[in-house]
């Protein structure tokens, strides 16, 4: 297993100068780097919200085993789980906390919350942790009830980093729920100042909002978070979110990383309504390759099954229909990882937007075809998500190019020559045009 963490000899020091920072953000901003492996480090994250409350040991080592071989390097899921996590006891039979007060932590649960966190780090993957779900201090909808002041957020940080200060841990705050009011800001801001207390800098921490919101619209400029969220959300098929928020996070708070926190989930009705259909593995490969082309420093998948570890005999959220542990085999999880292998192989921090690298490319009705290239010009990706050709002043085209079509369903790559008209380098790629022959093609110049 990597070695996460070199111990200091100072035994008395305190907790977080005896840590090694394992991931923090570039110079730049632009992007999250491994430093042990001293490199760039692609957050690839899977939606497993109620992993920590709804299954036991053996599941929960099945699941995180087959996404770490698909090639997720963080998982998202929630202490004080949405689905009633304050007074349903989970899986072992254990409730979260004493007397509903967050300063007091039950052990039996957080023994498993230990195990888990343990379970994690020997497969390498980073644990998205969510402190609570939202409706904890704001309910606004949901379960609460709301628990949460001012002073006990503080202290549930300061435990929560204290126990987990020496596991792979990606802070994530929010839990689905924007602050509506000064409380509710200053308890975000109390929780994350807790979690500073025991960590330092040594783990990083991000919030995640409700759906069509920026943790940027919230918390721009602030200095404990250190890269930002965006949720996309479940409300419509060829969500623009996906490729407008990244910059608009980027312009609103510069110097820092974006991740689109939560898609269309694979599986959930359009809308919340099934006569809208589902979103299928073509709807999660189009919001994560234009959130990613567009200048995200990662992705997050989600499977509307996984996230609620739904079975038969449990109250389905939102029309759930699959048992998750089918679910956890349905086709989107492994084209995601096909993206997560392919952005780790190259350069992928030293991609910008270039919209109009491509001659009069489709631009609108879920046909946009969002281009990115490294500042030299000697690398260039693009997606068309309807597979449709694409025309490049053979000027634009990068020395001695090689030319690819990336299938973003297999992961194959298939190089090939472009044909020439008028000037125009024309790309065309495989199988006749239509939604869901999406298709990426890379770009890369041979000169020195």
């Amino acid at each position: 297993m990597l070695l996460r963490f070199l111990l200091c000899s100072c035994v008395c020091a305190p907790l977080f100068l005896c840590a090694q920072w394992r991931l923090s953000v570039s110079d730049d901003g632009s992007h999250l780097r491994d430093t042990v492996r001293n490199e760039a480090f692609f957050y690839l994250g899977d939606t497993a919200w109620e992993l920590l409350h709804r299954t036991r040991e053996s599941e929960a080592r099945a699941y995180l085993t087959d996404r770490a071989r698909k090639g997720f390097n963080v998982i998202q899921t929630v202490v004080l789980a949405e689905l009633d996590g304050l007074t349903t006891a989970n899986a072992n039979g254990d409730l979260p906390l004493k007397e509903l007060d967050p300063t007091q932590l039950n052990e039996p649960y957080f023994a498993y919350v230990d195990r888990v966190a343990e379970l994690a780090d020997s497969l390498d993957i980073f644990l998205g942790l969510l402190p609570t779900w939202g409706d904890k201090f704001n309910r606004k909808w949901g379960v609460g009830p709301e628990i949460f002041t001012v002073e006990n957020a503080g202290i549930y940080g300061r435990l929560l980093g204290e126990r987990y200060a020496r596991n792979n841990v990606i802070w994530i705050l929010g839990g689905d729920r924007n602050p509506e009011n000064a409380e509710d800001l200053a308890i975000i801001r109390a929780m994350a100042r807790g979690i500073r207390q025991a960590v330092g800098r040594s783990q990083l921490i991000t919030y995640h909002p409700q759906g069509g919101s920026r943790s940027s619209d919230f918390f721009a400029g602030e200095a404990w978070i250190d890269f930002h969220m965006f949720q996309s959300g479940h409300g419509r098929r060829d969500d623009r979110a996906n490729y407008d928020f990244p910059r608009q996070v980027r312009s609103a708070d510069p110097g820092k990383p974006v991740v689109n926190g939560e898609p269309a989930y694979e599986d959930h009705p359009v809308n919340w309504q099934p006569a809208n259909g589902w979103f299928n593995d073509f709807d999660a490969r189009q919001a994560a390759w234009w959130s990613v082309l567009a200048g995200a420093a990662g992705h997050t998948f989600g499977n509307h099954n996984i996230w609620q570890m739904w079975l038969p005999g449990r109250e389905p959220i939102s029309r759930a229909r699959t048992p998750w542990t089918e679910a956890m085999h349905y086709p989107a999880a492994a084209q995601i990882g096909h993206l997560g292998r392919l952005l780790s192989s190259l350069p992928f921090h030293t991609l910008h937007p270039d919209p109009e690298f491509f001659s009069g490319a489709p631009n609108s009705s879920g046909r946009e075809t969002l281009a990115a290239r490294t500042p030299d010009g000697k690398l260039v990706l693009a997606y068309t998500p309807y597979g449709q050709t694409l025309r490049l002043d053979a000027r634009r085209a990068p020395p001695q190019a090689t030319y690819t079509w990336f299938d973003p369903r297999t992961g194959e790559i298939i190089p090939f020559v472009p044909g020439e008209e008028d000037g125009l380098l024309i790309l065309n790629p495989p199988y006749a045009p239509g939604r869901g022959n999406d298709w990426v093609v890379i770009i890369r110049g041979n000169q020195p």
